[in-house]
């Protein structure tokens, strides 16, 4: 079942791309192949239209994906100081917003690989993975809607070195007690509600994995 507030229009558009870019993984025969491109245009002219978005920058989109359509997994790493504080890092592509470090999976790295990495990465520190605190699903934690499903590792971390250091993706880095984190988080990447259950989960180690 997909949360209220993903519009049924994307839904839809999403569907269509997944069918189509599996039946193009798959088929041989020339006709299925015509079928499946019709089938992805109306998938594009479906997001185009709903979003307001360039035609041109949908169809990169959907058609550059190939083989059997999956959602995408994103990591976050949820890293606490000695004081209990959070890390967070401004994102340059949304407007310099706050989120947990992190982003869309790399291949041949493990979660904890790619969790290490983008930390590092983005805020200039060493970290060592605890324990998977969560596993949400984009549409119903309800974030803002986005072109492809997607799920969201997150990890609860400890610092283990380093020193804070911006980078291309990343304009500022900061510790945020719970009481005061910032108003501009990047909504399409953490939400509040979010970043206080990793508060929840730092002092209760015992606590199952959160999942959807």
């Amino acid at each position: 079942m997909t949360a209220p507030r993903t519009p049924r229009w994307l839904v839809w558009a999403r569907d269509l791309q997944a069918l189509a870019q599996s039946g193009l993984a798959y088929t041989e025969n020339p006709f299925d192949r015509e079928r499946y491109d019709s089938i992805m245009k109306i998938a594009v002219d479906m997001l185009a239209t709903g979003s307001n978005a360039d035609m041109t920058r949908v169809l990169e989109l959907f058609t550059g994906q190939d083989g059997y359509a999956t959602p995408k997994v994103v990591v976050r790493a949820a890293v606490f100081d000695e004081r209990g504080r959070i890390l967070l890092v401004r994102e340059v592509l949304d407007h310099d917003r706050w989120t947990l470090p992190g982003g869309w999976a790399d291949v041949n790295l493990s979660p904890v690989d790619n969790t290490v990495k983008e930390v590092r990465e983005e805020s200039g520190y060493d970290v060592r993975v605890k324990r998977l605190a969560a596993v949400w699903d984009r549409d119903r934690q309800g974030h803002p809607p986005g072109p492809f499903s997607s799920y969201t590792l997150c990890f609860i971390c400890e610092l283990t070195g380093g020193a804070a250091k911006t980078s291309v993706e990343t304009s500022e880095i900061g510790w945020f007690a719970e009481d005061d984190i910032p108003a501009d988080l990047s909504l399409g990447r953490v939400l509040p509600g979010q970043i206080a259950r990793l508060f929840t989960h730092m002092r209760d180690a015992g606590l199952p994995t959160d999942f959807d």
